[in-house]
Formats: C-alpha cells, sequence, structure tokens
C-alpha cells in the first residue's frame, strides 16, 4: 500500500512481508517526521514505478521471493544506486558482511530503535540528495 509523500519530500520505500513490522517502521518514520511507502514484498516495490522516486529503501532481508539484499542488487545491477537500509529479526554477521560488500548503508537488527533508524535515515537521504 503505498502512501503519497507531500510534493518535494523525499521518497522512503519500506519492504517488509511481515504486515506488524512493515506498520512499525513506518509508524516510526512517521514519528521522525518523515513519510514513506510500504510495500509487502520486493516484486511489489519493482512493480509500483516507484524505485526512480525512492531516495532510500528500507527492506527486510528475510521475505519470500526475493529478499532486501536481493532486491539491492537487483536495483544496483540496473544501474539504479539506491541508499538501502536493511532489517531483519535474526542478524549474523556473514549476512552483514556480504550486505555491506553490496553497498548496503546500514544493517539493523529488529525492533529497529528510533536512533539508528534517524541516523541511518539522514545519511541515506543526505548520499541520495
Amino acid at each position: 500500500m503505498e502512501n503519497d509523500e507531500p510534493h518535494g519530500s523525499p521518497s522512503i520505500a519500506v519492504v517488509d512481508n511481515d504486515a506488524s513490522a512493515l506498520h512499525a517502521i513506518v509508524a516510526l518514520l512517521g514519528s521522525l517526521g518523515f513519510g514513506a511507502s510500504e510495500f509487502a514484498s520486493a516484486a511489489e516495490f519493482l512493480n509500483s514505478r516507484r524505485e526512480d522516486k525512492t531516495a532510500c529503501l528500507i527492506a527486510d532481508v528475510q521475505m519470500p521471493g526475493m529478499t532486501g539484499l536481493e532486491l539491492h542488487e537487483h536495483l544496483t545491477a540496473k544501474g539504479r544506486i539506491i541508499p538501502t537500509i536493511l532489517t531483519t529479526a535474526y542478524p549474523n554477521e556473514a549476512t552483514r558482511i556480504r550486505a555491506r560488500k553490496a553497498g548496503i548503508l546500514c544493517y539493523l537488527a529488529k525492533p529497529v530503535g528510533p536512533d539508528a533508524l534517524l541516523g541511518c535515515v539522514r545519511a541515506a537521504l543526505a548520499r541520495a540528495a
């Protein structure tokens, strides 16, 4: 489900197949003064035609079909570089290292804290600008 952003504000896309986690991150972004579009899967995001308007992508690591890391790698292979934050309920060092090598900006454990998310979103939006 997409939320319309006010004209001129940076677009943040949140992709997570867990509805409660998706809504929690979007609500957290809202409480920090950001708006975001919600997507229940990588395919939903890719089919939305929003990737060119997205300044920051927040995606879950483990999703059916295409993982958050695979989504980032897919976009990068197409030449679409979007500063990306990965979230996971199951953090592990091997995935964190792979994510960093792939150019992931932040790798955050769920539940995502407001300070960590804010720092990552600010860094992503600065990189996108």
